[in-house]
């Protein structure tokens, strides 16, 4: 059902019940059925306020009142239920002539300043239900523009992952060419398998770390061949960790980064070791690297640290946590913190 749908039924069904509660009361209070004239008078009432309601509607909305402050609101729409309480009782005053019912009381000061303030009354509990439904909707639409907004940034920070580590990946292999044709013909092949994996993964907005953690494995497999005894690798896994869902190619661009930036600058090479546990129900990943980390350097050269920073912003929130410092003067220390589940 569409909003119009809905607004005509709530409006059409709103009213109706109204008139039947009034005509109920009535009954209540005469004990008896109420005539032909009531009935009709009912029923020219709850049209009238059918069609008041509507053109208040249509006044809210073409002279941009859903737009307005709270200050600017309330005397517009004072002024407004107090012009249709007005015609309201002009309404039930000129009915009461034609049925031949009325009477001077009918015009006592107490009686018009009685039905005038309740039916204004009736007309705020109908605005205020109008303007929370407007609030809700937007709020609503507010929060799928968010989300909309956030896929197509993560969508942009995952497609800025494969041509960078391409990039790094193809310099790898065009070091090792002319020096030894046999193992570059083997890091071709390594290359091929990690990128039908991350085609794979590319599409989607999580992965489990098992298979994050292959492609980590793979893709230090191929810088071992260029570095060779310069790069050791260590992984403590924890099992309960492999089913955790983590954003694809995150560990894999911090592993790159500590390699880039710590590893390959050092003569001797170093370690780099991977850590996961389950710590309270939330994913711990650690990655310890040789190095030493500079963060006024970030700016230039941490693409996979700020990259990773705001893929974990926008998926997680305040959920998650992402820190990088020195643990030592000899080792950088990177601690993802994720949540089990979203």
């Amino acid at each position: 059902m569409n909003k119009r749908k809905i607004y005509w039924f709530c409006q059409i069904g709103g009213w109706s019940l109204y008139g039947l509660l009034q005509i109920f009361l009535y009954s209540t209070a005469q004990q008896n059925t109420p005539d032909s004239y009531h009935l009709l008078g009912e029923v020219l009432l709850v049209l009238f306020y059918l069609g008041s309601t509507h053109l208040l509607r249509f006044i809210v909305i073409h002279k941009g009142w859903l737009n307005l402050s709270f200050i600017q609101l309330i005397p517009r729409l004072f002024t407004l239920n107090l012009i249709l309480s007005s015609l309201n009782f002009s309404f039930l005053l000129g009915y009461s002539s034609i049925i031949d019912e009325l009477n001077s009381q009918d015009f006592a000061p107490f009686t018009v300043f009685f039905n005038i303030v309740g039916t204004m009354f009736i007309y705020f509990i109908w605005t205020i239900f109008y303007f929370i439904f407007h609030y809700f909707e937007r709020y609503n639409k507010s929060l799928k523009y968010e989300a909309a907004a956030k896929e197509i940034e993560l969508r942009n920070l995952r497609s800025q992952l494969n041509p960078h580590f391409i990039f790094n990946a193809l310099n790898s292999i065009r070091a090792l060419v002319d020096e030894d044709p046999i193992k570059s013909k083997s890091a071709i092949t390594q290359l091929s398998n990690i990128l039908r994996n991350s085609l794979t993964v590319d599409r989607q907005r999580l992965v489990t770390f098992a298979e994050e953690l292959q492609m980590v494995r793979d893709y230090l497999e191929l810088e071992t061949i260029r570095y060779e005894e310069r790069l050791k690798t260590k992984f403590d896994i924890d099992e309960k960790t492999l089913d955790f869902l983590i954003p694809p190619l995150m560990i894999q661009t911090l592993v790159e980064n500590g390699i880039k930036h710590g590893i390959s600058t050092l003569r001797n090479g170093g370690t780099i070791e991977i850590t996961s546990k389950v710590d309270k129900e939330r994913l711990l990943i650690q990655i310890k690297n040789a190095g030493q980390y500079e963060a006024s350097k970030e700016a230039k050269s941490g693409f996979g640290i700020n990259n990773t920073r705001k893929r974990l912003e926008l998926i997680y929130g305040e959920e998650a946590s992402f820190q990088i410092y020195n643990e030592n003067k000899k080792t950088v220390l990177t601690e993802v913190v994720l949540p089990k589940t979203l």
